[in-house]
């Protein structure tokens, strides 16, 4: 894929939700949540102080976030659905280390 986010801008994969509930009936596409969670796929350099002194990114690609299921841009590159969203609009960075050191 040949798109580089521009500032503080990040692309991002949703990662799909369940296709059952818990209880396993099938939950129909149009009753199914927009998903809050996703893959980074690119990252802008950053954004920049009023000095011009880059503020480096937080994350970078690979990293699973959250963020808001109404956040950012729907956009189609290379017939894949994806979401451009400014850096502050993720909620969080989904580490698995982490999570099995605190269970």
């Amino acid at each position: 894929m040949n798109f580089l986010p521009l500032h503080d801008r990040v692309l991002v994969r949703r990662i799909e939700g369940e296709e059952k509930t818990k209880g396993g009936l099938l939950i129909p596409d149009n009753a199914k949540e927009k998903p809050a969670e996703g893959e980074v796929i690119a990252c802008g350099p950053g954004a920049r102080k009023d000095s011009g002194e880059l503020i480096e990114m937080a994350m970078k690609p690979g990293d699973r976030v959250l963020f808001g299921k109404w956040s950012g841009t729907e956009v189609t590159i290379d017939g894949e659905e994806l979401t451009i969203m400014k850096e502050s609009d993720i909620l969080g960075i989904i580490d698995p280390k982490a999570a099995a050191k605190a269970a």
